[in-house]
């Protein structure tokens, strides 16, 4: 069930309803559930709400299954957005679907595509990346592996985290790709800031900002790759492949079009006969 990630208000009604309905609570955060019952008038009426996070146990989603089972309908919470987007309800999903049970979703805000139709970065094509890790080396390494990704990058991090991040965003993607920090979505504070990763890493260097930080990072050019550059890859590969497996090696290596590299090897074989 989705629920606000910011301004109380944003929730949906029929959010409203499960939560009055259903017989078993479930929650990331019992506290923030609680609260947004609260402010909407909705009575536990001597029900629990379970915990359900990170540092849950087993038991804890054998238990949830097991009331299905016996008829129950229990609705899940995150703390705030949509559940299962980087979210520990991930788990209940997938042992409801795997008990054979009907799993639902009462859709409801969410901060990647909050933050997508703020940031004015492209958005016909995004590839959420979730959190990063912690550490430096592996922080690179993720974003390495991004690189030649053709879409827009979506990142959830810490405000304590996001100077670093950006910093590391600059070495691993291109100091002169476009960027935005989103921040307090939906809540009196929300801000967007906007510019080049290396802009944005000089800021919330001598900055460390206050809640909740979606970052979106734009595409970045891919290689421009020169007939002469193609030509050297192709007779490089030819000598050891057939022409079939050095046209896929070609292709895969400089992210070109099969066709494209097929034809210049086409080429390389008319000028040897």
């Amino acid at each position: 069930m989705g629920v606000p990630i910011g301004t109380a208000r944003d929730i949906t009604l029929r959010a409203l309803d499960v939560l009055a309905s259903a017989d078993i609570l479930a929650a990331e955060d019992t506290r923030s559930l609680l609260k947004l019952m609260d402010i909407h008038g909705i009575p536990l009426d001597g029900r629990r709400i379970s915990a359900l996070h990170d540092h849950s146990s087993e038991n804890t989603v054998t238990r949830l299954i097991d009331a299905v089972k016996d008829g129950k309908s229990v609705a899940y919470a995150s703390e705030a957005g949509m559940p299962l987007i980087a979210d520990p309800g991930f788990e209940l999903s997938r042992a409801a679907a795997a008990a054979g049970i009907n799993v639902t979703c009462a859709p409801g805000p969410s901060a990647v595509l909050t933050a997508l139709a703020l940031g004015g970065l492209p958005t016909d094509a995004f590839h959420f990346a979730g959190f990063l890790p912690n550490a430096k080396a592996a922080r690179l390494s993720a974003l390495e592996g991004l690189r030649n990704i053709r879409a827009t990058l979506v990142f959830y991090e810490s405000p304590k985290r996001v100077g670093a991040m950006l910093r590391d965003a600059q070495t691993a993607l291109g100091a002169v790709r476009t960027a935005a920090v989103c921040r307090e979505l939906t809540k009196k504070f929300e801000e967007v800031r906007r510019g080049t990763l290396e802009e944005l890493a000089d800021f919330y260097a001598s900055t460390t900002p206050k809640g909740e930080i979606v970052v979106l990072v734009d595409r970045g050019d891919l290689e421009v790759v020169n007939s002469d550059d193609l030509e050297t890859s192709l007779k490089a590969a030819l000598e050891d492949l057939s022409m079939r497996d050095a046209v896929d090696l070609v292709a895969k290596a400089h992210a070109l079009p099969r066709r494209q590299v097929y034809q210049a090897a086409l080429e390389l074989n008319t000028q040897k006969g």
